[in-house]
């Protein structure tokens, strides 16, 4: 990564240790304005201390990481400020509508949102119509769409999504699936934890595998299936009869069922 201006996230070297375990090993990539970047791996691999370093909320080892320019060690509120995170579970209070919710959460970034600039943020993520809904009352997938909209609500550069869409149903899924593409189109940087090889495959541009800490591989989803495809580990691991990223994590993350 020669040009970091290039990137909107560039993690650097990074190394996490929990007394003698090391977590995360040398972890290097970076992130472009208007990619959607997947970080795949087995449970227990490096993806939650990676993310955690990036959000500032544990200090790595060594190495760096650089949020639109600034460096999340030395200057944590630039950084903080140009990231935006929507987590697997979030204790937004069900008594409250979505209005109030987010009016209070722009309120926390700063942000002043009269009610033309609201109605459009609700507009732009399928939300008008409930708008003036509990938050108790929703579903579970307009309850990850509020997540979404608090998550970008102060226009970050960069956006983090933990595996956004656990627990949905299909039609939940495909819709968020393209609210996040259309964060794409407008320019966020966003950074996508899964399970779901069939997401990652659907709505990554690029990927990166990890495992026991380290980067394993990392392109573009039809990158690497083209360049696995002929791995006899991969070749053993197939079921469907053509050969899918399913496959290829597998082949080179093994079979073994993590904890």
């Amino acid at each position: 990564m020669d040009n970091q201006t290039q990137y909107v996230l560039q993690v650097a070297d990074l190394q996490v240790r929990y007394g003698n375990v090391q977590a995360v090993k040398s972890v290097s990539f970076g992130v472009k304005p208007g990619e959607i970047f997947g970080l795949l791996g087995p449970n227990g691999a490096g993806k939650t201390s990676t993310l955690s370093a990036i959000e500032g909320l544990l200090t790595p080892n060594a190495g760096t990481i650089t949020v639109d320019g600034y460096n999340i060690t030395s200057h944590p509120l630039h950084a903080r400020a140009s990231m935006g995170v929507q987590l697997q579970a979030n204790s937004f209070q069900a008594e409250l509508t979505i209005t109030e919710i987010v009016q209070l959460y722009a309120g926390i970034y700063g942000v002043s949102l009269n009610n033309a600039a609201l109605q459009q943020m609700l507009d732009r993520i399928g939300l008008a119509d409930a708008a003036n809904r509990r938050y108790g009352q929703l579903s579970g997938g307009q309850q990850q769409r509020v997540s979404l909209l608090i998550a970008i609500v102060h226009d970050p550069k960069l956006v983090l999504l933990d595996e956004p869409t656990t627990g949905l149903d299909p039609q939940s899924r495909r819709a968020l699936w393209e609210r996040i593409e259309a964060l794409r189109t407008q320019g966020h940087g966003i950074l996508l934890t899964t399970h779901s090889m069939e997401e990652a495959e659907s709505v990554c541009d690029r990927i990166a595998i990890i495992d026991h800490g380290s980067i394993i591989a990392t392109d573009t989803p039809e990158a690497l299936i083209e360049r696995h495809r002929h791995d006899a580990e991969v070749i053993a691991v197939s079921r469907k009869g053509r050969i899918t990223l399913e496959d290829v994590f597998i082949g080179l993350t093994g079979t073994s069922v993590r904890a």
